[in-house]
């Protein structure tokens, strides 16, 4: 073995042991040239200078372990991963339904379309068929929309619950926007046909993705401060949003997610006994 390499990666791995370790760890190397082999024929060259080559798979020398306070990488790994994974617990924790809200956004319309695209591009659908389908609405086009809503609900909601309805009406109207969330035709019949063991399935398949991707967008509304709520006035205004902002004919529509600055406290949520819901094999 070369003289360099041996000092460097003695170098590199006392740095991660403790300072009155050093010596040991150094004599400990030096005594075979055998402890070194396993570096230069398993892990990468760089890494023989880094604090990440107890990372690389490589065949341990059989020589005492020089103990080590530090965390190891296994468990900084784990303890990230932990992390990472609370944090998108919070935020599903905090995700709630507002109803009431403002036109006041937290954040610019650009990076809500941001948001909306990531999600379109990245969540799951079945055989990687793509069929969700997207339109945003922002201003007046959004005020619009609930107008229209509130005339096609008209002749249809008895006397007597019309004014619960126009407050509603007037809560969506409020908001800053609304995400109206399609599912294209056309994919799902093309899915059909290219697969028909599971014809049936497709459509559902479809609405299971179109779900997925409505509650990634409202948990990263969420995520940026602001509140949303999710509406299904479908099929009673699918005719008219669709000749109005050009929808086409292949596009069904879904849901109505309605979003904006909080302007009031989300409903109390009741949870029922997680044991009646909740089942477990194997563990």
């Amino acid at each position: 073995m070369r003289p360099h390499i041996v000092t460097s990666a003695v170098f590199s791995l006392t740095r991660l042991a403790s300072t009155s370790a050093t010596s040991r760890a150094t004599t400990a190397l030096r005594s075979s040239n055998l402890a070194l082999k396993p570096f230069a024929a398993t892990c990468p060259h760089q890494r023989l200078f880094t604090s990440s080559a107890d990372q690389c798979h490589l065949v341990r020398p059989q020589h005492k372990t020089i103990s080590n306070t530090s965390a190891t990488p296994t468990a900084s790994y784990s303890a990230m991963a932990t992390s990472k994974s609370e944090t998108l617990l919070d935020l599903v924790k905090s995700r709630r339904t507002y109803y009431v809200l403002n036109k006041d956004l937290k954040i610019s319309k650009e990076r809500i379309q941001e948001i909306v695209k990531e999600g379109l591009l990245h969540v799951p659908s079945s055989f990687n068929s793509q069929s969700n389908r997207v339109l945003v609405l922002f201003g007046a086009d959004h005020d619009k929309l609930w107008d229209i809503t509130t005339e096609i609900l008209k002749p249809i909601v008895p006397e007597d619950a019309w004014q619960n309805t126009v407050n509603r009406m007037n809560w969506f109207k409020g908001a800053a926007g609304t995400v109206l969330f399609f599912d294209d035709q056309d994919v799902v019949n093309q899915m059909q046909a290219k697969f028909p063991l599971y014809s049936d399935k497709f459509p559902i398949w479809a609405q299971q993705s179109d779900a997925m991707l409505q509650y990634v967008v409202w948990t990263a509304l969420t995520a940026e401060g602001l509140g949303a709520n999710l509406q299904h006035y479908n099929p009673l205004i699918d005719n008219k949003v669709a000749s109005e902002w050009g929808i086409p004919d292949n596009w069904k529509l879904n849901a109505q997610l309605v979003f904006g600055g909080i302007a009031g406290d989300a409903p109390p949520k009741d949870f029922q006994p997680i044991e009646t819901r909740f089942k477990v094999a194997g563990a």
